[in-house]
């Protein structure tokens, strides 16, 4: 396993659940199925890239994003959203970008979705 450490915050458990065993191998994986508190969790686990949702309640991505980007110590962390809003190939359409931010969709394969990570990890 990796020691890059992805913070993944979605509100729809199987979807967590899904992203572990998919990408647990690979990453060692934080959790969050809360967006009202997943910058207080970016902000004390600081990982290396952050999966969020777009459409969530309470807080929605954009919302989550805003609020790291006000924290110098989260800000330059790579945000990705992930979302079930667009297909792969409309990802791929939009290079890869989603609502002004990189992005990932949630029906990506395994291999879109280390391939979209590694780019976002500068690697």
């Amino acid at each position: 396993m990796s020691t890059q450490r992805i913070l993944a915050i979605d509100d729809d458990e199987m979807v967590l659940n899904y992203l572990q065993r998919m990408l647990g191998q690979q990453y060692q994986l934080i959790l969050c199925s809360e967006s009202q508190v997943a910058a207080q969790i970016a902000q004390a686990e600081l990982p290396d890239l952050i999966l969020c949702d777009i459409d969530m309640p309470e807080m929605d991505g954009g919302s989550v994003l805003a609020k790291l980007a006000d924290d110098p110590r989260t800000a330059k962390i790579p945000f990705v959203y992930l979302t079930s809003m667009v297909s792969p190939s409309e990802v791929a359409a939009l290079d890869g970008v989603v609502g002004g931010r990189p992005g990932i969709s949630k029906r990506a394969s395994v291999a879109e979705m280390v391939a979209a990570i590694q780019a976002n990890l500068g690697q």
